[in-house]
C-alpha cells in the first residue's frame, strides 16, 4: 500500500484510531522486545508488522511465517531448520526462519494456531535467544526480535488451556490493537484513493472508476466485516464493472457490496445467470410474474451442493433480507412501522437493519 502524502506512514488515515495506531507503532518500533498485534481479520496486522520493522532500523530482513498456513508436521522445521540426516529426506542442511531473521524481525502471523508442542520451544527461544536445528545439538545464538499477530483472543485461549500462559505474557510485552474499519469510517476516502493509486500504478493500462460523494457516503454505511481487505476487494470489482465511469450510491449498494451485475449488462447475460440456477427446484423463477407462486420451502435448498461447490451464505442471506425489507416497505407505502409488522420484526430492529444495508425507504421503488 502506498504512503499518503504528508503522513510518512503506510498506516493510512486521519481518524483518532489511525493516529493512535501510528503513534503506538512509532513508540514501540525501536525496542527489541516482542510485540503482539491483535485485530480482526483483514484490518492490516501485517502492514503494522512491516512498519514496526521499517522504523526499528534493524539491519536484517523481515521474515514472515503464517502459522496456520503450514502443516503442523512441517512447522517446526520451517521455524528452526534442520541438519542433514535429521529425518528421512533431509539430504542437506536447511536454515529456518529464526536464523533467517536474525538481526532483523521474525513475524509470526496467526500465532494462535501454533500447536502447544511448539509453544514451549518458542518460549525457550525467546528467553535464551538461542535455537537448535532439528537433528542438531548445538545452540545457535541469534539476535531476535519477534512480532506476532492474531485475530483470536489469546487470553481466552489461555483460560481454555489452548495457549501457554507463560508464552502469552512473554509475547505481550507490547500489545498493539489494530482497529476495525468500522471504527475508522472517516478514513475510507483516504484508504480508497490510495488503493486506487496503487492499483493504477501496477496496472497502468486500466481506467480508473470515479467514486461520487454519494458513493462514499454509502461506503461509510456498510459494517465492513472484512475490514480493509474487503474494501480492497470492492475497489477491484469497481475497476472491472465500472472502468472510467462514475460510481453512484446505488452502484455501491447493489453491485459492489451485494455482487449483483450492473443493469448495463446485456439481457442475455442476465438470462444466462437465471438459467444456471433454474434446475435447483426452488418452486419459482427469479423473474416469475405469477402472483400465486409460493416462496421456496427451506428444505429445497438441501439440493444446492448437487449443483454448486460453494455458496456465499452470508452474502446470500444478506441479499434475501434486503429483498424482503424493500418489498415490505414498497407494499406498505414506505411506512416503517407497518413494514416491521409485515416482517414480524420490532420497529427498532428494522431501522437498524435498514441502516446496516443502506436502505432508504424513500428510494425503494
Amino acid at each position: 500500500m502506498l504512503e499518503v502524502q504528508g503522513l510518512g506512514s503506510p498506516i493510512i488515515g486521519d481518524s483518532v484510531a489511525a493516529k493512535r495506531l501510528r503513534m503506538t507503532v512509532e513508540m514501540v518500533a525501536p525496542s527489541n522486545s516482542p510485540v503482539l498485534i491483535n485485530g480482526p481479520t483483514g484490518a492490516g496486522k501485517e502492514l503494522v508488522a512491516q512498519e514496526l520493522h521499517r522504523l526499528s532500523e534493524r539491519k536484517g530482513e523481515l521474515i514472515a511465517l503464517n502459522c496456520s498456513a503450514i502443516p503442523t508436521e512441517l512447522l517446526e522445521s520451517e521455524l528452526f531448520g534442520f541438519e542433514r540426516g535429521a529425518f528421512t529426506g533431509a539430504d542437506r542442511q536447511r536454515v529456518g526462519r529464526f536464523e533467517q531473521s536474525s538481526g532483523g524481525t521474525l513475524f509470526l502471523d496467526e500465532i494462535g494456531d501454533l500447536p502447544l508442542a511448539l509453544q514451549s520451544k518458542l518460549l525457550r527461544a525467546l528467553e535464551k535467544q538461542t535455537i537448535q536445528r532439528l537433528g542438531g545439538s548445538k545452540d545457535i545464538v541469534l539476535d531476535l526480535r519477534i512480532v506476532c499477530a492474531t485475530h483470536k483472543d489469546l487470553s481466552k485461549m489461555v483460560e481454555d488451556g489452548l495457549f501457554r500462559a507463560d508464552l502469552f505474557y512473554r509475547l505481550a510485552v507490547f500489545p498493539i490493537s489494530v482497529p476495525s474499519l468500522a471504527e475508522r469510517l472517516d478514513d475510507i476516502p483516504l484508504i480508497l484513493n490510495t488503493i486506487i493509486t496503487d492499483h493504477t500504478a501496477r496496472n497502468p493500462k486500466v481506467v480508473q472508476p470515479v467514486f461520487s460523494d454519494a458513493a462514499f457516503a454509502m461506503l461509510k454505511k456498510h459494517d465492513w466485516p472484512g475490514n480493509v481487505r474487503e474494501l480492497r476487494n470492492v475497489i477491484e470489482r469497481a475497476f472491472v464493472m465500472f472502468p472510467g465511469k462514475e460510481i453512484s450510491a446505488e452502484h455501491v449498494r447493489d453491485n459492489l457490496l451485494r455482487l449483483r451485475l450492473p443493469d448495463s449488462l446485456m439481457s442475455e447475460d442476465l438470462d444466462a445467470l437465471w438459467e444456471a440456477t433454474a434446475d435447483l427446484g426452488l418452486g419459482f423463477a427469479a423473474n416469475d410474474t405469477d402472483e400465486n407462486a409460493l416462496p421456496p420451502d427451506p428444505e429445497t435448498f438441501r439440493s444446492w451442493f448437487k449443483h454448486f461447490e460453494v455458496v456465499d451464505l452470508r452474502g446470500y442471506l444478506r441479499d434475501i433480507e434486503v429483498v424482503f425489507i424493500e418489498s415490505a416497505l414498497e407494499a406498505n407505502d414506505r411506512l416503517v412501522s407497518r413494514a416491521s409488522d409485515a416482517l414480524g420484526l420490532r420497529r427498532t430492529t428494522l431501522i437498524e437493519k435498514m441502516k446496516k444495508f443502506g436502505i432508504d425507504r424513500f428510494e425503494v421503488k
